[in-house]
């Protein structure tokens, strides 16, 4: 289907969730709020944690900076073990370079933790790429990190590339840069949320999003 297949990271590679919501709990919990339900904390997983903090939880610009601070002091330390591979990515990852393919991964947590994240779960030998945000708050935005993976890889055919993810954000980016889109049903993004931000496919499974790769 593609040559080059940029994929996210949280929701679509690995479950992230535990390592995000209690980092996320920490810093509110620094912040003087209360939140005592983890579930609660899942709109965290996906869209840059600056905005997330305001929108969720109506913080200043200037407090959810602190928020994301005091974020990093857990989960540079622990919360990024608290992850989880989904089932198959690996043989999928596995049989995709088998064919040849280009494998990146495209995200919006930062880059050191990425690739800290595919290191330690033994999956960054599949990767030409890994590029994600920066510490210092630039690049958060997803059609900004793409935008970063199309300088690497040069002057390529973007019919040839495609972008996999599981929220809004990786469809909204892929578009803004001229990508065609898979969308995971099985990540953090409700149904609602892909169907309305129109990619081109939406798969259930991994084993689904494996059969679509190597069609």
């Amino acid at each position: 289907m593609s040559d080059i297949i940029l994929l996210d990271l949280d929701g679509t590679l690995t479950d992230p969730k535990i390592g995000i919501t209690t980092s996320v709990q920490y810093a509110l919990a620094k912040l003087g709020i209360k939140e005592e339900s983890l579930d609660k904390l899942t709109p965290f997983i996906g869209p840059p944690l600056i905005k997330a903090f305001m929108e969720f939880y109506s913080l200043s610009e200037e407090n959810a900076r602190k928020g994301v601070e005091y974020y990093r002091e857990r989960f540079s330390k622990v919360g990024l073990y608290e992850n989880a591979v989904y089932p198959g990515i690996p043989e999928m990852l596995q049989a995709l370079r088998a064919k040849g393919k280009k494998l990146v991964i495209a995200t919006s947590k930062p880059t050191i933790y990425s690739v800290k994240i595919v290191e330690h779960f033994n999956l960054y030998q599949y990767f030409d790429l890994v590029i994600g945000s920066n510490l210092d708050g630039t690049r958060l935005e997803k059609g900004e990190v793409i935008e970063a993976v199309l300088a690497e890889l040069g002057e390529v055919d973007k019919d040839t590339i495609i972008m996999v993810g599981d929220r809004k954000h990786d469809i909204i980016g892929a578009r803004e840069n001229g990508l065609k889109v898979i969308a995971v049903a099985y990540g953090y993004g409700p149904m609602e949320e892909l169907s309305v931000a129109r990619p081109d496919a939406i798969v259930a499974s991994v084993q689904e999003l494996r059969e679509l790769l190597l069609k």
